[in-house]
């Protein structure tokens, strides 16, 4: 089925985008809300006669497909795809570009699943693996190889908050025949579109700010009808067409509830998005200089080494701070002591998280180039009472 975007008329704003895009109502009943498709299977007019279609759910269903429109809007693709999970999103993409031998390129601090992704499942298989400081260019040029198929980068990064130039990136990577594939989870497509920065892939987990309210799996590509890949066979493969197959043939898909949530959430997102973004900023600015922490990675603050840049190609500056504080133990009870900021894994919904990544997110990466050092914490800065989640950090730290 179509993942096409469609924006609506006559407006282009992204919060009237975020309301109405792939969402038009049931001609049957006149609902506002399109219904959930809950079926497996679709009758046949005869043998290869698909009503609207669809044949089979694995292979297409209309509330995926509602979805699968909304996220290639938003993010400013051709073509958008609706997985049950971001590892099985950056999965299928990784497979329909890569074969033994092939190498890719990652940012030194991203998410440790996606280093682990690589380093576990694809390296045995023959492809090759190596990281390096994106916010260099130089570096990124020296890190490039003849067989670099892929440039994976997340910014702002996970978890310390790196800001890679994405235009920048994206012309050196492309000039050596690589494919630039951005994670734009913390900032949401509110806040940064890669795709009109260079990008070829924006990749999502959906279960982060765009469902919001941490009631949803998911993961999402968004691709550019353009970008063009080296078959099997040699010959020239359009990237959206081979995913489009895998996510068929391979079948890690998102179920129609978890896409129904995943459209609910993304309908307030810019809203969200504004109050994540000014709760965060407040926040960093009160905990600079306090002495019990080090340091406060935050893109926001005017002494962060890619604010710049950051101002530039977002929005806001989002709602992930990370905190450095003296040693590990400290950091560790500090991340015991919040009641507000919960103690989880995962990011992005209204709620306010607390996260200790060397032993959670990023145990995976420990002992490689990834590994975070254990004086850090990250905070999801949730929608809550600004006043109230200050008082919580610094209450707190008081208990240090």
């Amino acid at each position: 089925m179509t993942t096409h975007s469609t924006m609506p008329e006559p407006s282009t704003d992204f919060a009237t985008t975020a309301v109405h895009a792939g969402q038009e109502f049931d001609p049957t009943t006149g609902a506002v809300i399109p219904p959930v498709y809950f079926t497996t299977t679709f009758v046949q007019d005869g043998i290869g006669g698909f009503r609207g279609g669809y044949e089979y759910a694995r292979g297409g269903n209309p509330t995926r497909d509602s979805l699968q429109t909304l996220l290639a809007a938003l993010e400013g693709g051709d073509r958008a795809f609706s997985f049950a999970s971001g590892l099985a999103a950056e999965d299928t993409l990784l497979r329909a570009i890569l074969k033994p031998g092939d190498h890719v390129l990652m940012g030194n601090d991203v998410y440790g699943g996606s280093h682990r992704l690589v380093n576990r499942v694809f390296a045995p298989w023959g492809v090759e693996l190596s990281t390096v400081e994106m916010m260099s260019l130089d570096g990124v040029r020296a890190a490039l190889r003849p067989t670099t198929r892929v440039v994976w980068l997340e910014t702002p990064s996970n978890p310390l908050m790196k800001i890679t130039d994405i235009a920048a990136v994206a012309e050196i990577a492309h000039a050596a025949g690589a494919i630039v594939v951005v994670d734009n989870t913390f900032a949401s497509p509110y806040l940064q579109q890669p795709i009109a920065l260079g990008a070829d892939v924006v990749m999502h987990s959906t279960t982060k700010y765009l469902g919001g309210h941490s009631d949803v799996l998911g993961g999402a590509l968004v691709v550019k009808d353009d970008t063009v890949i080296v078959g099997a066979d040699g010959a020239a493969e359009s990237l959206a067409d081979r995913v489009a197959f895998l996510q068929f043939a391979v079948g890690a898909v998102s179920g129609p509830m978890d896409a129904w949530l995943t459209i609910r959430g993304i309908k307030t997102l810019a809203v969200r998005m504004d109050r994540h973004s000014s709760n965060a900023q407040t926040i960093a600015e009160k905990l600079v200089g306090h002495p019990k922490i080090g340091a406060v990675y935050y893109p926001g603050l005017p002494d962060h080494p890619g604010h710049e840049l950051a101002a530039r190609q977002m929005k806001h500056f989002g709602g992930m701070i990370s905190l450095q504080l003296a040693d590990g133990p400290a950091a560790r009870k500090f991340a015991e002591s919040t009641k507000l900021f919960q103690l989880a894994e995962s990011l992005g919904g209204v709620e306010s998280l607390m996260c200790y990544p060397a032993e959670m997110t990023h145990a995976s990466v420990k002992g490689t180039s990834l590994e975070v050092p254990d004086s850090v914490v990250r905070l999801s800065v949730g929608i809550e009472g600004v006043d109230d989640l200050l008082g919580d950090l610094l209450g707190a730290l008081e208990q240090l």
